[in-house]
């Protein structure tokens, strides 16, 4: 169920693989997307059976109608009864609220700062990481007292670079904005690497505690991969401070 556990002085950082769960298939089992065609009960369920798993509350989880942009969203609750806005970043100061992002083959990203008593949830696809997600959520970070040199990052489950094909003039207009997310699939066609790109935008920001999690959701059966499967569940990333 819980794929990757990290902590550093505080702060909680974790990613699910696909196991655990109640959903059928195709999303079997532990899904935590809701707008995939998942049946809504078995959802809510898989959420609640992953964060008691991690020892926090379900209505305690920060979750976002992520739609590949770079908009962030600074939240001192979960939204209720109201529809997560459409954002592909979340920040929060408040210390126990668990910050959620869901991928199946984009990259989750995990920022804290414990000191600062700030923490931040993106989500990073090909798209995300040219619009500059990630040091928007650097940056919205900063304003609430985060300092880069003390925030540690976590990035989890995500295709590889060599793994990501896509058209060269793609890969080019990519590299024009992140130059390292420039690759070269195993095979030997143009590739992205987006956990890469993602690394080097935090390194350029003075973010110096960085870690990668070493699965390719494309390779690992034990994760979604919607380039794999097209229709398939969602992972999730989660992230708080004490």
């Amino acid at each position: 169920m819980i794929s990757e556990r990290h902590h550093a002085s505080g702060a909680h950082f974790a990613f699910t693989d696909r196991w655990g769960g109640v959903s059928a298939v195709p999303y079997e089992e532990l899904n935590l997307g809701g707008a995939v065609g998942d049946d809504p009960a078995a959802v809510g369920s898989n959420r609640a059976l992953a964060a008691g798993a991690l020892g926090i509350a379900p209505d305690r989880v920060v979750w976002m109608n992520q739609v590949h942009g770079r908009d962030v969203a600074v939240v001192d609750a979960p939204w209720g009864d109201t529809p997560p806005p459409a954002v592909d970043a979340v920040v929060t100061s408040r210390r126990g609220l668990a910050l959620a992002v869901l991928t199946a083959d984009c990259t989750p990203v995990l920022l804290a700062d414990p000191v600062a008593g700030v923490a931040a949830a993106a989500h990073a696809g090909r798209p995300g990481l040219v619009a500059g997600v990630v040091p928007a959520a650097v940056e919205a970070m900063v304003r609430l007292g985060a300092e880069p040199s003390r925030i540690t990052a976590r990035t989890g489950p995500a295709v590889c670079g060599r793994c990501y094909e896509v058209p060269a003039a793609m890969r080019e207009d990519v590299a024009a904005v992140v130059p390292e997310a420039h690759a070269t699939t195993s095979w030997g066609t143009p590739a992205v690497d987006v956990v890469a790109g993602v690394h080097a935008q935090l390194a350029a920001l003075g973010v110096t505690d960085l870690k990668r999690s070493p699965v390719c959701t494309l390779e690992s059966l034990d994760h979604f991969s919607y380039r794999r499967d097209r229709i398939t569940g969602r992972l999730a990333g989660y992230v708080w401070l004490d």
